[in-house]
This record gives structure tokens, C-alpha cells and sequence, in this order.
């Protein structure tokens, strides 16, 4: 636009000189010694000195000679004054207007082609180029990822649909920007979640190995078991490894869940072989309360992994002294609930406790990926379930909900 501006500013100077020169050429023209009426005058002065008397009857600009009187200044028209034999004579003439006309016409012609010039240019900058300075920062901005900002539709004739398109097309990036945000996060998101789901195997093994290095169990069967055990947890292990090769070379969240049917004591006894032995080697009170057995709609392995998740939080923020695993009553679906005691969970932070990469203001040094509530969250969701928290002094309670057959 600044270019165009001096290409305006430029060609109003030449309009500005060439209106000059067109008018001193003209005055050029009509200096005294080239006007009509001089030459007459002269030949009748010449004609005066010589004869004493003329004919101005075939004059075509001399309309009277008057001699010097009393009245020889009072006169309308044009005139000059000219000494012929020691008198004074005045010469009144009338001149030609077509060099006036000419110069007028000139003038008039060249106003019009620098009004039709200017609202010519001064279209062309407040038609097509003003509209398309709005675009001069978008390529820009868009490279540099700023999205965000709209651009301004317009009904002009030449750059409406353009920019219409340009904003369409930003949009679409912006968009693809999300997903590919969304995708990103959903594959970190399992990774993390194998990474997480990994621990619980390793940290049995892990256990396993000290006490057969302590000789806590010196029967051959029990030792046997416990290789059995160890054997298992590393397919485990290398079952979430495989999982984490496939998750690298897909983008997705394998989230999934086999829908079906088991029954509750199918899940609590699992739990309760895990983390039986487990708790008791760490010195923790383990208590399972009765519940009535039942039909449930949901995937038994999933629904181990929410009840594990609950436990291993349990664990980690519970101040060691016992962990209840308890069924509050409910006539349309299955509770399960997790409590232990040293919570130290600010209340405020309950509405974030299932968020994913969340963890609370009480994780102090304790590691984690603030994952773990958040698959239990995502898989009882995907069973038709569903799971909260409550908070009672320093008792918190996790509740997981399913729903019967």
C-alpha cells in the first residue's frame, strides 16, 4: 500500500506539471507581440503617420480611434494609447477569446482525465488492494501456528470468496491441529497406561524375590508356587511390553474392553490372592468384608485392572496401617469400594482426581503418572459403570461401580 501511495503521490505531480505547461505554453502564445489586435493597431498608426486619416471599416479589432478631448479616458472598452504627429489617439479594440476558449478547453479536458485518472486509482486502492492487505499477515501467522485468530469475511467482489476460503482453510488446520494434539496425548496416554499396568506385576516379582532370598518360605511346594507365580507376572510383563511396541507404531488408545459376563467373586478373589500375601509381607492389615456373589456385565480383566489401580493407590498415599475392601449395599448395581486411612488429599482436589497427568498437592516425593484413576475412570465408563471418591477426615474412600447382569 505505501508503494501504491507514492505511485499516487508521483502521479499527481505530473498531473500538477502538466497543467503548468499546458497553461504557460498558452499565455506563451497570447504575449503582446503575437496578439491580433496589436497588428492592426500598428499598421493604422503607420497608415495615421503617413496619411493623416484611415478606414477602420475593414478592421476586424479596432472599434473606434478617438483624438485626446475631455472625455478621452472614459471608455468601457479595451484600449492603448499611441502619439501619432505630436496627438494623442485612443485605440479601442476588442479581443480575440478563442485563445482564451482554447486554453479553457485545454484545462478542461485535462481536469477530466485527472478526476476519471484519481477515481481510477483511488478504486483500485479501496477495492481490490485495501481488501487484500488484510491477508498481508496470514501466510505469516499461519506458519508461525497462530490459528486462533478469525479473519474477517467481506462481500467484495474481487476477495469475498478468497478470504472466505482463507478462513475455511485455517479452521481445517486448526482442527487437524487438535486431532493430531488428541493423538498425541491418547498415545502417550497408553503408553503411560502400560507403563503404569507394568508396575503391579513388577513390584509381585519384586517381592516374590526378597522373600525367597530371605527363605521366608522354606516348603518346596510353597517355593514352587511362588516360581509359578514370578513365571506369570513376566508374561504379564512382556504381554504389556508387546502392547507398547504395537501402541509405538499405532495411533491409538487401546483402551478396549470385552464386554461380557462374570461374577463378583471371580474379581474379589483375584484381588484377594494378589494382594493377600502381598500386604502381609509389608505389614499391612488386609481386610475383605462378605459380600453377596452376583452376576456382573463388564471384562473380568479390565474390571481386575480398576480394582488393582484402587489398590496401588491405596498403598501409596495410605499411611500403612490397612486396607478395607468393602460393599456398600445398592438394589440396581454392584459397589465396590476401596478405604484406607492417612489420606491427605485437600478436599478442593476432588473434582481434578481423575484427570489424566493430574496428581494432587499431597504427592510430595511419592512417583507417579497420575494415570491410574484415570484408566479406572475410562474402563468402568466403558462398562456402563461408573467411580467417585469420598473423603472423611483422613479416611478416603474409592467406589467403583458395576452394573448387574
Amino acid at each position: 500500500m505505501k508503494a501504491f501511495n507514492k505511485i499516487l503521490l508521483l502521479v499527481i505531480a505530473v498531473f500538477m506539471i502538466l497543467f503548468v505547461f499546458v497553461n504557460m505554453v498558452f499565455t506563451f502564445d497570447q504575449n503582446d507581440q503575437g496578439r491580433p489586435y496589436r497588428v492592426e493597431i500598428q499598421r493604422l498608426v503607420r497608415e495615421m503617420e503617413t496619411n493623416g486619416a484611415v478606414d477602420i471599416s475593414d478592421c476586424v479589432y479596432v472599434t473606434n480611434i478617438e483624438r485626446y478631448n475631455e472625455h478621452f479616458y472614459s471608455t468601457d472598452s479595451d484600449y492603448v494609447i499611441y502619439e501619432i504627429n505630436k496627438e494623442l489617439y485612443r485605440f479601442d479594440y476588442k479581443t480575440d477569446n478563442n485563445s482564451n476558449n482554447q486554453t479553457g478547453m485545454v484545462n478542461a479536458i485535462l481536469s477530466m482525465m485527472a478526476i476519471l485518472f484519481f477515481s481510477v486509482m483511488f478504486y483500485i486502492k479501496y477495492a481490490i488492494l485495501k481488501p487484500f492487505e488484510r491477508l498481508i499477515d496470514v501466510p505469516y501467522e499461519l506458519s508461525k501456528g497462530n490459528l486462533i485468530a478469525p479473519i474477517e469475511e467481506t462481500k467484495n467482489r474481487y476477495f469475498g470468496k478468497f478470504l472466505w476460503g482463507i478462513d475455511v482453510l485455517r479452521e481445517n488446520m486448526e482442527l487437524q491441529r487438535q486431532r493430531e494434539l488428541e493423538l498425541q496425548k491418547e498415545k502417550k496416554t497408553l503408553l503411560l497406561s502400560l507403563s503404569h499396568d507394568i508396575k503391579m506385576p513388577l513390584s509381585a516379582i519384586k517381592l516374590y524375590a526378597q522373600a525367597l532370598s530371605k527363605n521366608l518360605y522354606t516348603d518346596v511346594n510353597k517355593q514352587h508356587e511362588i516360581t509359578e507365580n514370578i513365571n506369570e507376572k513376566t508374561n504379564e510383563i512382556e504381554e504389556y511390553v508387546s502392547q507398547i511396541i504395537t501402541a509405538s507404531r499405532e495411533d491409538f488408545l487401546s483402551l478396549e474392553v470385552q464386554m461380557g459376563e462374570f461374577y463378583l467373586s471371580d474379581l474379589i478373589e483375584n484381588i484377594k490372592e494378589y494382594y493377600t500375601e502381598k500386604l502381609a509381607l509389608i505389614k499391612i492389615n488386609f481386610i475383605v468384608k462378605e459380600y453377596k456373589n452376583c452376576l456382573l456385565l463388564g471384562d473380568l480383566n479390565r474390571s481386575i485392572e480398576v480394582l488393582q489401580n484402587m489398590m496401588e493407590n491405596a498403598l501409596k498415599y495410605g499411611d500403612g496401617q490397612y486396607i478395607e475392601l468393602f460393599f456398600p449395599e445398592d438394589d440396581e448395581c454392584v459397589q465396590i469400594a476401596i478405604k484406607n486411612s492417612g489420606c491427605t488429599l485437600n478436599k478442593d482436589d476432588l473434582s481434578h482426581i481423575f484427570d489424566s497427568f493430574w496428581r494432587g498437592t499431597n504427592v510430595k516425593n511419592i512417583r507417579g503418572s497420575g494415570l491410574g484413576l484415570y484408566i479406572c475412570k475410562q474402563l468402568t465408563h466403558k462398562m456402563n459403570g461408573d467411580i467417585y471418591v469420598q473423603i472423611d477426615e483422613d479416611i478416603i474412600t474409592v467406589v467403583a461401580v458395576f452394573t448387574r447382569v
